[in-house]
């Protein structure tokens, strides 16, 4: 975890407290509050590199491929990310190889977003780790708290999809668009609907009828 914690002693009788930064705050899923030096320090950096990424031009390929690099806590070697795309912090993402995200996806990374190899997003795909108290007086000290998200491998997210903070979706998963996933998805399904369920299972007779298609299309163009 980034940072240091410090230790200050507070008497006899409580020893020593260890005094947490509001980042560590955040990133341990325990309330915080957003303004804070270190946490506008990595903001603006965030802003300084989606507006670059987002201002780039459909030539400038390799600027957009190094600036999400730059951005992302972690990628594999190939990463693309259409603009526009917008995040909190970008260090708290990380992607596998061959990650793909259409348009206008949005990643608030308050906590980490761990995201696995061959792994596609439709347009607008939204990731929510960030979450505000439902008691309104706590809600007006401003503040809040986050819930990790972790995606598997071989997923393909749909159009609209809207992941809510704290879920894992499995391997090997579609989600359907307009999706609002407020609860884990297991491994091997097809999921839909709000809120999101498994609708059935991904089979063998799925991969013998797209393998089929699959070979019809290398045939055709064999042509």
């Amino acid at each position: 975890m980034a940072g240091h914690c410090r230790s200050k002693r507070e008497g006899n009788r409580k020893g020593w407290k260890v005094i947490m930064t509001e980042k560590e705050l955040m990133l341990s899923e325990k309330l915080y509050i957003a303004k804070d030096e270190e946490l506008s320090k990595d903001f603006m950096r965030a802003r300084r590199l989606t507006r670059r990424l987002n201002e780039s031009t459909e030539e400038e390929t390799e600027l957009r491929t190094q600036t999400v690099k730059e951005l992302f806590k972690k990628t594999g070697e190939n990463v693309w990310v259409e603009p526009p795309f917008h995040c909190d912090y970008g260090c708290q993402i990380s992607v596998g190889e061959n990650f793909y995200a259409n348009f206008d996806c949005i990643i608030l990374d308050i906590c980490d977003v761990e995201i696995g190899d061959d792994v596609f997003f439709g347009p607008r795909v939204c990731i929510y780790t960030a979450g505000h108290p439902i008691d309104a007086g706590v809600r007006k000290r401003q503040l809040e708290y986050g819930k990790r998200v972790k995606i598997g491998n071989d997923v393909w997210i749909c159009g609209n999809t809207v992941i809510n903070p704290g879920v894992t979706i499995g391997d090997n998963v579609v989600i359907g668009s307009g999706s609002v996933v407020t609860k884990d998805i297991p491994s091997n399904v097809v999921a839909a609907g709000n809120p999101c369920k498994v609708i059935r299972k991904i089979t063998d007779e799925d991969k013998r009828y797209w393998e089929g298609l699959a070979e019809e299309y290398r045939e055709n163009r064999a042509k």
